[in-house]
């Protein structure tokens, strides 16, 4: 299996990642390198946290921009959580806050305002499990039902500019993008790390994805 570089940007979540991917027996490297994050045949970014002091950790050192190189070189890179509303162009969270830019698009909050007469504001953050549901094949999806549930714990969503970098959508008072693909660029805002089998298989399909274009290199 290629060697996989897991992002660690001061973000959290990278015990329950690396505790996945050591259970898949995945060749990884929970990193705070850029160096060593270039040197990588994949990219994993998770995370939580607020989009701008994310951001401003990746800056730290340079690695917001070898995060956006890795993208551009064509290696696989799977974002999680965080790491799928970061690789888009700006958020709303707590300000206006630039992103990678990797993908065209911005982050907005769920809508919770409640009025008079309607049904109770919607719930903020988003959190627990909720069926996913696939636009497109993807390799990232292979195996994996239309519908399977995956587990969120979110506040804000991206709005992609094009269509199709949609890849996958759930619904929280109405259909909202969970993930998002163009190339070798793919990025998840749901916790495979926490999904159970449903996450497992994920995984597993990026783990294949980056050993079929290491091999390939």
């Amino acid at each position: 299996m290629s060697r996989v570089a897991v992002i660690d940007y001061g973000a959290g979540n990278l015990r329950s990642v690396a505790g996945a991917l050591k259970h898949l027996g995945a060749d990884f490297e929970v990193t705070s390198d850029p160096a060593k994050a270039a040197e990588a045949h994949a990219i994993i970014l998770p995370g939580q946290g607020a989009f701008g002091d994310c951001m401003a950790n990746l800056r730290k050192g340079g690695m917001n921009e070898v995060m956006k190189e890795a993208a551009a070189s064509g290696k696989p890179f799977l974002g999680i959580c965080i790491g799928l509303q970061i690789i888009f162009d700006s958020s709303e969270e707590f300000g206006e806050h630039e992103g990678l830019g990797i993908l065209p698009g911005r982050n907005v909050r769920f809508s919770g305002a409640d009025f008079e007469g309607t049904p109770p504001a919607l719930k903020i953050p988003h959190m627990g499990w909720t069926r996913v549901h696939p636009v497109r094949e993807h390799p990232l999806f292979a195996g994996i039902d239309d519908g399977a549930y995956f587990y969120f714990v979110h506040s804000f969503y991206p709005v992609p500019e094009r269509d199709e970098d949609i890849l996958a959508t759930a619904d929280h008072g109405g259909e909202f993008v969970c993930a998002a693909a163009r190339d070798n660029v793919m990025a998840v805002q749901f916790h495979p790390e926490k999904s159970q089998d449903a996450g497992l298989r994920l995984l597993t399909n990026f783990l294949e994805i980056a050993k079929g274009a290491s091999s390939s290199a």
